[in-house]
């Protein structure tokens, strides 16, 4: 692939190509639901594989673990492959590997299918930012990028509480099975609608080394982990969280609430991303460990629990375009390469606060979780502060227009 900050083979117009784009987001739902779903049916799989809640909560540790070692091996090892088989060989991935997580009663299976599934996520998210980006000129990256990652909050607002309510009527695995039933779906469209692009050549790819000391990258990147952390440890025990304020039985609502709010959020994200990004990602961070602090005391209280998690979803909605537009912009010609490290850095969260989580619940109980997340987003906040001249930049991006119509 070309560098990602160039039009050369982007569409000439400014209509952004919805199709296309809505199904680059189709598979990032598929990405977010696989992964968290577990985070809204723990009881049942810990009850369904004879295991406890915390090692069912590993699901989405494995799943995190084969996302952040795949990602930068496989982006790799694709890199000269037409873009259009790349993604669906990571679509076809969901499709084997949930399909086997329906069916297997045996937990060792089942983590192995979720690592393998994790794999497919790794390489799809290390493909769709830059698929997206190459479709429009360099001043549309910002509301293409928005489209494209419109399917997480999607995949959080509907998709994982529909899971759950699915998983409590009928079982679990069901849950899984139409993930599988719409991955098929998925399959079809991307043959109908997405663009094909030829793959990079040799001469073209940046190495490692040099993408990672490119000024800024690194600050980003430890934002990424920060602010990951802290919400993935949140959102992967967000059932015995919120069963403090006596919600256990109302999960797919909390749930359903902090989706609706990032789904929200994803749309301002959109219009702020190419002019105020800077802003916008001191402000989240700002306000969600805000959030984390009311809920030291707050915690117990269900009016108080719904309220702070719309904020936390207002927050968290914006995140992947906000931060995945700062690292492309910021690495440039190695914009390939550093959106596979952003892949590690972030499933490496997502796997740290599985981990992290599952600790502190069985050492301190859920208590533990609000300090600890005030702690990990005010470092986040300080670093990317800190990254005036390189990362988060002030003002508009490069090439985005004074006036955004």
């Amino acid at each position: 692939m070309t560098t990602l900050t160039s039009t050369g083979h982007a569409t000439r117009t400014d209509r952004l190509p919805l199709g296309a784009l809505l199904a680059l987001a189709m598979t990032g739902f598929l990405c977010i639901i696989t992964e968290t779903l577990p985070a809204g049916l723990l009881p049942q799989m810990a009850t369904g594989l004879g295991i406890s809640p915390s090692l069912a909560g590993q699901t989405v540790t494995a799943y995190a673990l084969g996302s952040l070692l795949a990602a930068i091996p496989l982006t790799i090892a694709t890199s000269g492959w037409r873009r259009r088989n790349v993604l669906l060989l990571t679509v076809g991935g969901f499709l084997v590997f949930n399909t086997i997580t329906a069916m297997s009663s045996d937990y060792w299976l089942t983590l192995a299918a979720r690592f393998v599934a994790g794999m497919s996520a790794g390489l799809a998210w290390s493909l769709l930012a830059g698929y997206a980006r190459r479709m429009v000129p360099v001043h549309r990256q910002g509301k293409a990028l928005a489209v494209a990652m419109v399917g997480t909050p999607i995949a959080l607002s509907l998709g994982v509480p529909l899971g759950t309510w699915l998983g409590t009527v009928f079982n679990w695995r069901s849950a899984f099975a139409l993930i599988s039933a719409l991955t098929l779906l998925l399959i079809v469209w991307i043959l109908a609608k997405v663009p094909d692009y030829p793959g990079q050549a040799g001469h073209e790819r940046l190495p490692l080394r040099r993408v990672f000391t490119t000024p800024g990258v690194r600050p980003v990147l430890a934002v990424v982990v920060a602010w990951m952390l802290a919400h993935n440890m949140l959102y992967t025990y967000v059932a015995p969280f919120v069963a403090q304020a006596g919600l256990a039985g109302h999960v797919d609502v909390v749930l359903l609430i902090f989706g609706v709010a990032a789904l929200a959020a994803i749309g301002v994200a959109g219009r702020l991303v190419d002019r105020h990004l800077r802003a916008a990602v001191l402000v989240s961070l700002f306000t969600f460990a805000l959030v984390s602090l009311l809920f030291i005391w707050l915690a117990r209280m269900p009016a108080a629990v719904y309220a702070g998690t719309a904020i936390w979803g207002l927050t968290f909605g914006g995140a992947a375009t906000l931060l995945q537009t700062a690292l492309a912009d910021t690495a440039g010609d190695g914009a390939d390469v550093a959106l596979s490290m952003n892949v590690v850095a972030w499933n490496s969260a997502i796997a740290g606060g599985g981990l992290a989580g599952g600790m502190l619940l069985d050492t301190w109980g859920v208590s533990s979780f609000p300090p600890v997340l005030v702690l990990l987003l005010a470092i986040g906040w300080a670093i990317a502060w800190a990254a005036r001249a390189h990362g988060f930049k002030p003002g508009p991006r490069h090439g985005a227009p004074v006036n955004l119509h």
